[in-house]
């Protein structure tokens, strides 16, 4: 009677949910091409299986083999390993919908050698996706084991599949899901839908196992700035008429507002879904806390030492375990309090509001109705939660060549410029390359070395460009030493380009030496004698003449020695005239110092001249006198 009561209430409390958000699926995809027959050449879509492991970010190309027996795949098949691949190309097995879970399928294929699935559907309908069993003896364990992808296919799809292998055709198909996470910019917004009840089964072991595992990868890529990570808790509400009741009292807070079933999924016995509901809220305010303070990745280590330290099933589940927890990890236990408010308030809860609302799907994302889910860059993630396929998913968000280097190790993508470099251009000499690795796959882009910019299609060509360039590998030019004599095509005064130097000839990515004598396009004064050498010429005259390469002509010696005395002589006269000009520039100066020197005097020593000019005036005047 406990079970049926609880069981009605949990009934009530999702049909609450669906009231609320009217539910909106949407079906995330996969492409699928055939690649052969010629004439069946399309592209289609597949509804992405949520279970096995989607291979993010990559492709495969296989061969389709369609059983002949069993084939819905609902028995094990029989032989050993029969859809193990034959050559060098895997085996996609097609199989039929219907008698039996599509998970089963997938498995049962698996064992038998498949490397992917394709369930075709049985009716014409709209894509939908195959989802896992709920727990029941039937799955015995085999959901978790399924390592392979798998998609479901529309009928008409499947069918012409079926015809063409009936014809003995070779059908050839290639499953892509490069483009199946958006990839806009350089960080990776996701969200991660969970729960804090640890008694929900194999779904809550899966949510928490993953935790556990991604902590790793999820802080360092939030340190680093690469992703922006949000956790959401999913919650349902109380219809008015049963507020009052047993049921939502002890399954609700805020009066019926935000509720969680019961964990054990009896009212009379442990925890209530009060208490997840309000561990939920707590995980949330630690997140916004710890945010504000620029920690936003401390919600992974309380997380996942809450599971390990307050496990249900230790009866540890407690708000005194939480602050526990929260206290080793230094997270302001008051702030984290004021944000989670007060449980009993008949009021709107900001932080449980704000999740009943993100809960409906806008634009390309669904609704979401399922626990655990992962959202990536507004795309709900297909297929098991595990470590190394979330983190293909993840990286697979990233615009090519923003990928942070956690993306590019070996274990979770194969560096596809180290066979044949990618098909881009290189420069073997120099160890350089237009390859760059990214997550997808690889582009051809004409690299920067040491600040100098290679310019070209990556494929082909990649062309040293601006100055420096000839510091690296003499920017792609031609370049050789003989005899201790080095010839260069590459000039720093070019931008680029490569041209031979004076004395060669080529395109400037090769050159050949030039033999002047042999074109006869120097040394040809009368009687000189030529002789060729790496990079010029030697030119002798003959006698005791003297060659002038600029002229191309030959001169007497003596000529050279007039030359020298001619210049020998206007020195003498140049000196000559310089010790002149100081002689007289010394003189000049000699007599301008005593003029200034009889002029300064003057100014002093004037009484002599002045008493003997007063006697001449005066005199005169006493001659009259005595007249």
């Amino acid at each position: 009677m406990k079970l049926c009561v609880a069981a009605a209430a949990a009934v009530t409390l999702f049909a609450a949910w669906l009231i609320l958000v009217d539910a909106r699926f949407v079906v995330e995809k996969s492409s699928i091409t055939v690649l052969s027959p010629h004439k069946m050449r399309t592209k289609r879509d597949g509804a992405i299986g949520n279970f096995g492991l989607p291979d993010y970010g990559g492709f495969i190309v296989g061969s389709v083999v369609y059983p002949a027996k069993g084939s819905h795949g609902c028995q094990v098949f029989d032989g050993d390993k029969p859809f193990k691949l034959q050559s060098y190309r895997p085996t996609i097995v097609l199989l039929d919908r219907g008698e039996c879970y599509f998970a089963l399928k997938v498995w049962h294929a698996q064992l038998a050698g498949a490397a992917a699935v394709l369930v075709t559907d049985s009716i014409d309908e709209s894509l939908i996706t195959m989802d896992s069993p709920e727990e029941s003896s039937d799955a015995d364990g085999y959901i978790e084991k399924i390592v392979i992808p798998s998609a479901l296919i529309e009928k008409s799809f499947g069918d012409s599949l079926k015809d063409a292998l009936k014809n003995k055709d070779e059908v050839l198909l290639r499953i892509d899901w490069r483009e199946s996470v958006p990839h806009p910019d350089n960080r990776v917004e996701y969200e991660f839908w969970t729960n804090s009840n640890d008694e929900c089964g194999a779904r809550c072991e899966e949510q928490m196992n993953f935790v556990k595992s991604f902590k790793g990868h999820a802080q360092i890529l939030e340190r680093g700035g690469y992703t922006l990570f949000t956790p959401h808790y999913i919650t349902w509400f109380c219809p008015p008429p049963f507020i009052l009741s047993s049921q939502c009292k002890s399954q609700c807070i805020n009066h019926g507002r935000y509720c969680a079933p019961d964990p054990e999924k009896d009212f009379g016995e442990g925890y209530e879904g009060k208490d997840v509901v309000y561990e939920n809220l707590r995980q949330l305010c630690v997140h916004r806390v710890a945010n504000e303070s620029n920690r936003s990745w401390v919600w992974w280590d309380y997380v996942t030492d809450f599971h390990i330290r307050c496990s249900m099933k230790e009866k540890r589940y407690s708000k005194d375990c939480a602050e526990e927890v929260m206290k080793s990890l230094d997270l302001p236990m008051e702030k984290i309090k004021k944000c989670m408010g007060d449980p009993e308030a008949d009021v709107e809860n900001e932080v449980l509001k704000n999740e009943q609302q993100v809960q409906i799907g806008r634009g390309s994302r669904g609704d979401i109705t399922i626990l655990p889910t992962l959202v990536l860059n507004n795309v709900q993630y297909r297929g098991k939660l595990e470590r190394t396929a979330v983190l293909k998913a993840v990286c697979s968000g990233f615009k090519e060549t923003t990928e942070p280097s956690v993306c590019l190790s070996g274990d979770v993508e194969t560096n596809e410029c180290l066979e044949r470099n990618g098909g881009c251009w290189e420069d073997k000499k120099a160890n350089i390359t237009a390859c760059k690795d990214t997550f997808r796959g690889r582009v051809c882009e004409c690299p920067v070395v040491n600040g100098v910019q290679y310019k070209g299609d990556g494929y082909t060509t990649c062309e040293a460009f601006g100055p420096a360039r000839c510091s690296i590998n003499n920017g792609g030019c031609w370049s050789e030493t003989k005899n201790g004599v080095t010839f260069s095509a590459c000039s720093d005064s070019k931008a680029n380009g490569c041209q031979c130097p004076v004395g060669f000839v080529g395109d400037g990515y090769k050159c050949e030496d030039v033999d002047e004598c042999k074109e006869r396009s120097a040394c040809q004064c009368d009687g000189c004698s030529c002789k060729d050498t790496w990079g010029g010429y030697d030119c002798k005259c003959k006698g005791n003449l003297l060659y002038i390469k600029e002229q191309d002509v030959c001169i007497e010696r003596s000529g050279s020695r007039f030359g020298r005395f001619l210049a020998f002589v206007v020195i003498a006269v140049v000196l000559g005239a310089g010790l002149a000009g100081y002689v007289f520039y010394k003189y000049r100066l000699r007599s301008y110092m005593d003029s200034e020197i009889m002029a300064i005097m003057s100014q002093y020593m004037p009484l002599d001249q002045q008493n003997n000019v007063v006697h001449a005036e005066a005199q005169p005047l006493r001659q009259e006198g005595t007249a």
